[in-house]
C-alpha cells in the first residue's frame, strides 16, 4: 500500500482530465492523473485519419490557454493531441500515462485505487476521486454481426483509419450518427460506393445567419437546458445531431447530401444471414426526422434574433440543409445480397458503451446508470465528468465539459475544506 494520501485521483487523461487537473493545481490540492494509454488516448486510437472536430477551435480552449491563433478552423487529432501534450507539460500537470485502474473501493475513510502499470499492481490512497474518462470506452457492435459471413471483413468506427485499409468493393456503413456520416463521406470522397443503414438522428446546421451554429445555441441555451427539463424523455437517448466539421465550414452535411453524393440511404439494419442483410423500412422516416429537427433549430435561433432584436444576415443557401420533403434520397430496399452488391466490408458505427465495473461502489442503478443529483453522484468523495447529461445537454461536449470541470472542481475544493474544517474540530 502507497504510504502518500493524495487530495484528489484523476481517472483519464483527456480534455476533461487535463482540465481538472489545471484547476485541482490551481487551488492547491495533490493529485494525480492516471491515464490507461497516452495522454488522449481515445482521440488516437478512435478516429480516422480524416476525422475533424465538429467545434472550432476557438471553443476548444483549455483554460489558462490564449484564444488559438485560428480560432474558426476545425482541427484534427495529431494537433489536438499535440497541444495536450503541451498543456502537461506547460502546466506540469501529474499525469501517469500506462497507467490503467483495475478497481476503485472504499473500505474504510480512504478509496484505495488499485492501478495497473507495465504489469505491475499498486494501490493508491486518496481522499476524492475523479472519473474523467468518459462514457465511450468500450466498443459496441450488435449481435447480427456474428450472423455475418466470415469473407465480409468486418470493422468499427474506432478500427476505421482510411479506404485505403479496406477490401476492394463497397463498403456498408452501419448507423448514421455523427462517426457513421462523416466516415460515409470520407468513404465516398475516397471514390467507394456506400450504402448506409440509417437510424433516428437529429441534424443542425452548420452555419446559419452568419454565424457558426454553435454559437447561436450556446446564445440561445439550448444546450443549457437539464434533463428533467425535457418535455419527452426519449430525447435523453438520442445520439448529438449531425454537424460536419469538414468542407467550406458554412455547409452541413446530411442525408440527402450523402445521397447525392452517390451513397444508398437505408433503414436500420434489423437482421442477417450468411451475405444477406435486412433492413427495417423506416429510411425515409430518418431523413424526415433529421429535416425537421434541423428546421425547429432554425425556428429557436430565429425567434432569439427577434425576441433579443438583433441584426443578423439572412440565411445563406445551403444545399445540404434544403428539406428532402418527400425523403426521395431514401431507398426502398429492405434486403441486400452482399456478394452481388460486391459488399466486402462493414463498418460498424454503432458507438460505445462506458465500461464501469472497476468502479466497486453503489453509484450505478440496476440498468447501469448513474446515480446522481446535479451531476454529482450521491456517493461523498466520487465525481464524474463528460457523462452525457450530467448538468445539461452539453456535459459531453468540449465546450459543456469545461463548465461541468469548474463546477465540479468547486465541489472537490468544497469537501476538503469541510474535511479540513472537521479535523481541525477533532484537534
Amino acid at each position: 500500500m502507497a504510504d502518500t494520501v493524495f487530495d484528489v485521483i484523476v481517472v483519464g487523461a483527456g480534455f476533461s482530465g487535463l482540465a481538472a487537473g489545471y484547476y485541482l493545481k490551481q487551488y492547491g490540492l495533490d493529485h494525480i492523473i492516471f491515464e490507461r494509454g497516452r495522454i488522449g488516448e481515445s482521440w488516437l486510437s478512435q478516429r480516422w485519419d480524416n476525422f475533424r472536430f465538429n467545434s472550432t477551435h476557438k471553443l476548444n480552449v483549455l483554460p489558462g490557454e490564449k484564444e488559438p491563433a485560428d480560432p474558426e478552423v476545425f482541427g484534427g487529432v495529431p494537433e489536438f493531441v499535440s497541444a495536450l501534450k503541451t498543456y502537461v507539460s506547460k502546466h506540469q500537470l501529474p499525469v501517469a500515462e500506462n497507467s490503467k485502474v483495475i478497481s476503485i473501493e472504499k473500505p474504510g475513510e480512504l478509496f484505495v485505487v488499485t492501478v495497473s502499470s507495465n504489469n505491475i499492481l499498486k494501490n493508491y490512497l486518496c481522499k476524492q476521486v475523479l472519473i474523467a474518462s468518459g462514457a465511450a470506452n468500450e466498443i459496441r457492435i450488435p449481435s447480427i454481426a456474428k450472423k455475418i459471413s466470415k469473407d465480409i471483413k468486418q470493422l468499427h468506427t474506432c478500427e476505421y483509419k482510411n479506404a485505403n485499409q479496406l477490401r476492394e468493393g463497397n463498403v456498408l456503413v452501419v448507423g448514421s450518427a455523427q462517426s457513421g456520416i462523416q466516415i460515409a463521406e470520407d468513404l465516398l470522397h475516397a471514390g467507394r460506393k456506400v450504402f448506409l443503414s440509417t437510424s433516428c438522428v437529429a441534424r443542425i446546421p452548420r452555419w446559419y445567419r452568419g454565424k457558426d451554429i454553435f454559437y447561436w445555441v450556446m446564445d440561445a441555451k439550448f444546450y443549457d437546458i437539464k434533463a428533467e427539463e425535457l418535455e419527452d424523455p426519449k430525447m435523453l437517448e438520442f445520439r448529438p445531431p449531425h454537424v460536419s466539421g469538414t468542407g467550406s465550414g458554412k455547409d452541413s452535411l446530411s442525408l440527402q447530401s450523402l445521397a447525392k453524393q452517390g451513397a444508398i440511404i437505408l433503414g436500420k439494419l434489423d437482421d442477417a444471414e450468411e451475405n444477406n442483410v435486412f433492413f427495417q423500412a423506416n429510411a425515409a422516416m430518418h431523413v424526415r426526422f433529421a429535416d425537421d429537427f434541423s428546421q425547429k433549430i432554425k425556428k429557436i435561433i430565429d425567434d432569439y434574433i427577434d425576441e433579443n432584436k438583433l441584426s443578423a444576415p439572412p440565411p445563406h443557401y445551403d444545399e445540404a440543409d434544403v428539406p428532402d420533403i418527400n425523403a426521395s434520397c431514401a431507398s426502398p430496399i429492405t434486403s441486400l445480397d452482399l456478394k452481388e452488391n460486391h459488399i466486402n466490408t462493414i463498418i460498424w458505427s454503432t458507438g460505445f458503451d462506458a465500461d464501469y465495473s472497476y468502479i466497486k461502489l453503489p453509484v450505478f442503478d440496476s440498468n447501469g446508470k448513474l446515480k446522481h443529483k446535479d451531476g454529482i453522484p450521491i456517493y461523498p468523495g466520487l465525481y464524474f465528468l463528460g457523462y452525457p447529461w450530467l448538468r445539461s445537454r452539453k456535459s459531453p461536449i468540449l465546450f459543456g465539459i469545461i463548465v461541468d470541470v469548474e463546477f465540479v472542481v468547486e465541489k472537490i475544493l468544497s469537501y476538503s475544506k469541510e474535511n479540513l474544517k472537521s479535523i481541525s474540530a477533532e484537534i
